[in-house]
């Protein structure tokens, strides 16, 4: 089959496409014949080799894709051969076929385009868990989203405004944030024409915001923790800003620097929570991830929301797709065809 294996660290040019056998399931797990693939900025720090969580090399990337189950071990009792789903893992999904537990194959949507199911799993679990889960977010909650035309930003606005909460976006181009209004969004700013801080301070009128949901880091991470509310939770989702380059010690210092922090004492002063999240640990605890998963696909059914695709490429464009996703120039999420 084909597939993308990582071999070297480096530019969206080492993503080459080559030929490798075609896994085989073994007792408990599920063979997905891949449709569709989504993206995720963690596979560009992976490439990077700036991803903790990513195996050793080499490996194919990959964390989430839509298909259809061609094969099953001799003990899966929950999953079928035909069965439409929604694969998430830690690595292996930028392939013609992915080999996982029956449990992490997920049933597909309803009503969904192939591109809408490979765009869903990642971006709209980070998203829930750290609105619902950590922020324990309330219908009269001021959210603010940071990278708001981001897959993971276009989802909490989605999620956030289904639960009725007044919505305020960081995106940095006009078109971005255009396209964030027909999400019904109340306040996006263009962070590269505007400071955001004031803005979203004079939009609040001083009183600030109670959840933000922050994945950039550095600057970004310093001005929301100013701009949260009494009783205000901020959630740490990931580090985009990461600026690591391994043979430039000064890079290590900006890094470590921009690294988001929390201090009990200002927290104590101010009374408000920091907290973080990294979905791929709970891929861990099945029954954990199952009952989020339920709660999730109950709520988007409810309020009729889709996956935002802004960018569909064919597999072998795999190299544009992640230069693409880099430049900070996608909005909604990145999918690729096979």
């Amino acid at each position: 089959m084909k597939a993308v294996v990582l071999t070297k660290h480096g530019l969206p040019s080492v993503l080459k496409i080559s030929e490798v056998p075609t896994p085989q399931p073994s007792a408990q797990q599920v063979r997905v014949k891949v449709q569709a693939i989504g993206l995720n900025y963690a596979e560009v720090l992976s490439r990077k080799g700036l991803y903790r969580w990513a195996p050793k090399l080499p490996y194919i990337l990959g964390m989430e894709a839509y298909g259809e189950i061609d094969a099953i071990g001799p003990d899966v009792e929950q999953r079928r051969v035909g069965e439409q789903v929604i694969v998430g893992a830690q690595y292996g999904s930028y392939a013609e076929a992915i080999v996982v537990p029956e449990l992490q194959a997920l049933p597909a949507l309803d009503g969904y385009a192939p591109e809408e199911n490979a765009a869903f799993a990642v971006n709209y679990l980070t998203a829930w868990v750290g609105l619902v889960k950590l922020a324990r977010l309330q219908p009269s909650d001021r959210v603010l989203i940071q990278a708001a035309g981001g897959g993971v930003g276009t989802a909490a606005v989605q999620l956030a405004k289904g639960f009725g909460c007044t919505v305020y976006g960081t995106a940095g181009s006009e078109t971005k944030i255009e396209r964030l209004a027909q999400l019904n969004i109340d306040h996006a700013v263009n962070y590269r024409r505007f400071d955001f801080e004031p803005e979203i301070r004079a939009l609040t009128q001083g009183r600030g915001v109670d959840v933000i949901l922050e994945t950039v880091g550095g600057e970004v991470y310093r001005k929301s923790l100013r701009l949260l509310a009494p009783f205000g939770r901020i959630v740490v989702l990931g580090f985009a800003g990461l600026d690591l380059q391994k043979w430039n010690p000064l890079s290590w210092w900006r890094t470590w620097r921009a690294m988001p922090r929390a201090s009990l004492g200002r927290m104590a002063v101010k009374s408000y929570g920091v907290m973080a999240s990294h979905l791929g640990y709970q891929l861990r605890d099945t029954a954990r991830l199952l009952e989020t998963w339920e709660e999730l696909t109950s709520f988007v059914r409810q309020h009729h929301i889709r996956p935002v695709v802004g960018t569909v490429l064919p597999f072998a464009d795999i190299a544009k797709a992640h230069a693409l996703m880099e430049s900070r120039q996608s909005y909604g999420k990145i999918v690729l065809k096979l």
